[in-house]
This record gives C-alpha cells, structure tokens and sequence, in this order.
C-alpha cells in the first residue's frame, strides 16, 4: 500500500523558510494520515479524502486559499479517476463549494460526470453541500495586488495518487487555478492530460495547464507504462517531449508494480510520498 501526493509548485518555498517548513510539515502530516486511511480503505476512497484534507489547508491552491480569477471570483476544477473501473470524473469552474473533489465523487458513478460553471454548482447544491466562500485574506491581498500592477505569479494544485492492498490504484486532483486568469478558462486538473489511472499506473499533475494538456501528460505516462515501460521511465520520456515549448509541468505516480515517483521540469514542486516511511520534498 502506497500513497503519493503532491502540492503544486510554489516559486515562495524556495527563499521563505518559513512557509517552506510550514508546507513540509503539512505535507507530512496529510501523507501521514492518508496512508494510515489507506490502511482500511480503497484506493478511490483515500485519495477522496487526502485530497479533501489538502483543499481544506489555505497553505495550498485548492478548496479553501484558491486563487481568484480576474473578475473576482474564485472558480475551482477537481478530477477523479479510478484505475480498476477506469470510470472518470470532474467538476469544472465550480464556485462556492468548500470541496470540489467531494462533488466529483458524486458524479463517479453517474451518466453525466463531468460538469462546468452553474450546472456544477447547481449539481453540488442539490446533493446537499452548502454554500462555502473559499477566499482567504491572502488570496484577495494577492488578487488586489496583482489588478493594481496586472502581474500573473505562481501556479498549483493538489493531488494524491494510491495504491491499495487490493492492487487497485486511483487517482485525484485539484486546483484553485492560476490567478487572475480570464474567467472560467479550464485547467488541466479535471481533464485526463491532468488525472489519469488504468490497471498499470495513476497519475496527478501540476503547472501551467495549458503545457499539461498540449503534452496529454498523465494520460500519455500511464499508456506507457502499460506498453511496458518502467514508470520513471515513462515520466521522463513525456516531460522531455515538453522541452519544445518550454512547458512546465510536474508529476507524481504510483505504478501498478509498486513504483513510486516524481519528477518536475522546474524546481520546487511541492510533493510527499509514504513508501516504506514518510518521504517530503526539501
């Protein structure tokens, strides 16, 4: 049983100490505490739920501390996938909810499973989830910041990849988006170039979405891995075929054969895994 996850990419971990061991030790805890659910849950259920506790920490651009896009409003994307059934699902643009990867839960096992803007919120509403307003004063101190100079800084998401005793691997992510982007613009997170599991390997992503999706990152690893490649191998290969463009992208997954592995094209993404013990980014 295995658990990887990730937090994006935070261009501040590199030169504040202080919010580099404050991500540290949240990483830490939530792997932590993800791998001992793991213990007694599905693969599909646990990262449900380490993602839930990654949105509901403001350290982290997800749920709760996402950013606000230019007109204001902070508009969340959410994703999840199950390698045993390879049933997908995602909320797109969903505003006022305190946890999207909750929302995409519900539409796993539905016709529809993937929706955007007003019908998802609609959606989440219905299902009993209240109205939750995720700014943080930070998130608005930054937005104001960045409408009064026009600047665009930092990009992240969260993410868990499983792999249970059972064998069956699954696989979530979430963002807050960018920031200050053109409203309901579409990340990568609740696409397969972003979250991606079959049978062979799992996949979260994080960076620029738009490098994500022209590179169909996770999806492409997980293929791979599955034409017999070794997952880091697979990984590597993908994100080299991002150097064209310069895209900006990290990975973490979980192979079907126990591998676990992470790899960014840009320092300082924000990752912790549980593999015979708790290891954290530095």
């Amino acid at each position: 049983m295995k658990l990887i996850i990730h937090g994006g990419f935070f261009s501040e971990s590199a030169t504040n100490k202080e919010v580099k061991q404050a991500k540290q030790e949240a990483m830490r805890d939530i792997v932590q505490l993800g791998h001992q659910y793991l213990q007694t849950h599905s693969a599909l259920e646990t990262v449900v739920y380490t993602v839930r506790l990654l949105e509901d920490n403001e350290l982290f651009n997800a749920g709760t501390g996402s950013q606000i896009q230019s007109d204001g409003k902070i508009r969340m994307s959410a994703a999840l996938m199950d390698g045993k059934s390879l049933a997908f699902s995602g909320v797109i643009n969903l505003e006022g909810v305190q946890n999207p990867i909750d929302v995409a839960e519900k539409l796993l096992h539905l016709p529809d499973r993937v929706l955007s803007g007003q019908g998802a919120q609609d959606f989440a509403y219905k299902q009993g989830y209240p109205y939750y307003n995720p700014e943080t004063p930070q998130r608005r101190s930054e937005y104001e910041q960045k409408l009064a100079d026009a600047l665009r800084s930092g990009t992240g998401t969260v993410g868990c990849v499983a792999l249970d005793a059972d064998g069956n691997i699954a696989a979530a992510t979430s963002t807050g988006g960018k920031g200050f982007e053109i409203p309901c613009r579409v990340s990568d997170s609740a696409t397969v170039a972003g979250n991606y599991a079959d049978s062979f390997a799992g996949i979260s992503c994080t960076g620029v979405g738009e490098d994500i999706v022209s590179g169909a990152v996770a999806a492409k690893i997980v293929t791979r891995v599955g034409d017999g490649m070794s997952l880091e191998a697979a990984t590597a290969k993908t994100l080299a075929e991002l150097k064209p463009f310069d895209g900006f992208a990290g990975v973490i997954g979980i192979s079907a054969k126990g591998e676990v592995y992470h790899l960014d094209t840009h320092l300082y993404m924000v990752w912790a895994a549980y593999d015979e013990g708790v290891k954290v980014f530095d």
